[in-house]
């Protein structure tokens, strides 16, 4: 595979798996509220969406799949460079590259195949802990609220 190649591949993958960070709140109030957590219309209300967690857990498996791939291709196109070349100083080089590119992308391999169950437990804990939390907040019996007083 020609270096040009290869630097096509990368920024492929770059571009279909760029994500950016986007920090999850609600909507400017367009009233005008001053924020008070008291106001009503959900200011200060804390909201958690899985959305985010399970997104970057499919792009880890798109990653892990993709690394896979590379790594597969990269070690076949490498198949016979040997041959009637033994002892050039630059084929013991490339050998040396070959083995460090397999390794790394191995090890980006398992690393994307580990975080993304990792990252989809997430999801499910913290949608689990606020429901717990609702519940428990939900329990709270506060004098002269929901009781007609």
């Amino acid at each position: 595979m020609a270096w040009e190649e290869w630097d096509q591949l990368k920024a492929a993958a770059t571009e279909r798996h760029a994500t950016g960070m986007q920090i999850d709140q609600l909507p400017a109030d367009p009233g005008g509220s001053t924020g008070s957590p008291t106001g009503g219309g959900g200011v200060g209300t804390l909201k958690h969406s899985h959305g985010p967690w399970t997104r970057a857990a499919t792009a880890a498996d798109d990653l892990r799949t993709s690394t896979g791939k590379s790594k597969t291709d990269l070690s076949s196109s490498h198949d016979g460079v040997g041959t009637g070349v033994e002892g050039l100083a630059s084929l013991g080089a490339l050998r040396v590259v070959l083995a460090s590119w397999e390794r790394r992308l191995g090890d980006v391999r398992d690393e994307c195949d580990a975080l993304g169950p990792k990252l989809r437990d997430v999801a499910r804990d913290l949608g689990e802990a606020d429901v717990k939390a609702g519940a428990r907040a939900d329990s709270v019996k506060v004098a002269g609220v929901g009781r007609g007083e």
